[in-house]
């Protein structure tokens, strides 16, 4: 709560917290807009595959011509990281690999690190992470994408002496999205083809958020974040905001959850295609166990939403607004030298597993394609099962036939084993790998 006035000493000191972005798609242009209205922050530069499209992106969100000129623009983001004028590095980037080697460039150069590319964390985060905390610099998980706000609402809660039986967000779900590919992608966001098209809309982007790949991705980074437990894959529960302590208790007691302390998203669409009554489908939640009779009415005394047994209730956040919140992520590490969010173990995994029946021969195409979609699952399971990690699942051949819906294994593809990514993945494997993982088919 102090953050902005931190901030503002920064300001009065002209010592701004000098940022450098790697990747200056929505995301990185949303916080752009905010930067240079925010004191005690000072953009040194941007890397970008396209510098000059950079450069528009930073005009297009209000930078003048004078604070055009102060900003670098290069196509490197190894480069940026080594620039004396920036001390805290944002990944926008959305590559896994690029991600991993972002952040071992910033332990070489002592530079902490902000990791929208959430992709690279599910990935290989708890390793990351331990690679940075030897380094000596911060790695953040970045405020304003759902998995830092979840992880703020789990440590406001576990901090007030609450219990956490369930935290996560909501999305639009229905179980035939699963097998959903960028030629149906539209047709379920209620958009033509043509109108995607001339809006400039990435396909594999947005089926990526459709198929269920994105919600694994963003629970596993809470998962591994808070210690919550990752479900055998998620279950998506149909739910409105009023339901969550009723619908997210344990089964035993008459709700959905496998795990008492699990990561879970909630659906905006009913298994029949209804719009689900206030509905959670941009926002986050906790749920929460008042743990003693005077808790549980105090629940009551205050007005809060309780399941019928009156134990458990739930707080949440309508909405979140992404790269506009990037900043307090920014000062976070700067100023405190805190994360907003960061992997303490490899507790959750996120799995390629088969849309269809795929043959041998056939190459995989990732996040949002046609062939796989992400699975969470604890990572114990993830590793005795010898599943594919999702990051990887991109541009490699399939060595066997796997049947559709079913976890792609090692085994079934053909994979350099001496590409940095997939180095550094198995490295984790060895030097994270939570008890009774077993050694799995790899």
């Amino acid at each position: 709560m102090n953050l902005h006035r931190l901030l503002k000493q920064r300001d009065r000191e002209h010592r701004p917290l000098r940022v450098g972005l790697i990747g200056a798609g929505k995301f990185g242009s949303m916080y752009l807009s905010q930067v240079r209205r925010t004191p005690g922050m000072r953009l040194s530069a941007v890397a970008d595959l396209d510098p000059q499209a950079a450069r528009e992106a930073l005009a297009r969100v209000g930078f003048g011509d004078g604070e055009l000129a102060e900003v670098a623009f290069i196509d490197d983001g190894r480069r940026l990281i080594e620039r004396p004028d920036v001390e805290i590095v944002i990944d926008a980037t959305g590559s896994p690999a690029a991600g991993i080697a972002h952040v071992l460039a910033c332990c070489e150069a002592r530079k902490s690190i902000v990791m929208v590319n959430v992709e690279a964390d599910a990935l290989a985060g708890p390793l990351l992470a331990r690679k940075a905390r030897e380094a000596g610099i911060v790695y953040s998980l970045a405020y304003g994408d759902q998995p830092a706000l979840i992880c703020e609402m789990v440590d406001w809660a576990r901090a007030c002496g609450l219990e956490v039986i369930a935290a996560g967000k909501g999305t639009k779900y229905l179980p035939d999205y699963h097998v959903s590919t960028p030629e149906t992608v539209w047709a379920h966001y209620g958009i033509t083809p043509e109108n995607a098209r001339l809006g400039g809309l990435n396909p594999q982007m947005f089926n990526s958020f459709l198929d269920g790949t994105k919600s694994a991705i963003e629970m596993c980074a809470v998962a591994n974040a808070t210690g919550l437990a990752a479900p055998m894959g998620l279950g998506f529960p149909p739910c409105g905001v009023d339901d969550l302590p009723r619908v997210l208790r344990p089964q035993g007691e008459g709700g959905q959850l496998a795990h008492r302390g699990q990561v879970e998203v909630v659906s905006s669409l009913e298994r029949d295609g209804r719009p689900v009554f206030r509905d959670l489908r941009w926002g986050v939640y906790v749920v929460l166990a008042g743990g003693s009779e005077y808790v549980e009415r105090c629940f009551q005394e205050y007005g809060l939403v309780t399941d019928p047994s009156g134990r458990y209730t739930a707080m949440y956040k309508p909405y979140h607004l992404i790269g506009l919140e990037l900043g307090i992520s920014v000062a976070s590490v700067g100023v405190r030298g805190e994360p907003t969010g960061a992997p303490e173990a490899f507790n959750a995994d996120v799995v390629a597993t088969a849309k269809r029946t795929l043959r041998a021969g056939e190459i995989l195409d990732g996040e949002g394609g046609f062939t796989v979609y992400g699975r969470l699952l604890p990572a114990a399971q993830s590793l005795r099962e010898g599943g594919l990690p999702l990051g990887l699942a991109h541009k490699v051949r399939l060595a066997r036939d796997v049947p559709a819906g079913a976890t792609v294994r090692w085994q079934d593809v053909e994979i350099d084993e001496r590409l940095p990514a997939v180095c550094f993945r198995r490295e984790m494997e060895r030097d994270c790998a939570p008890q009774g993982a077993g050694n799995g088919q790899r």
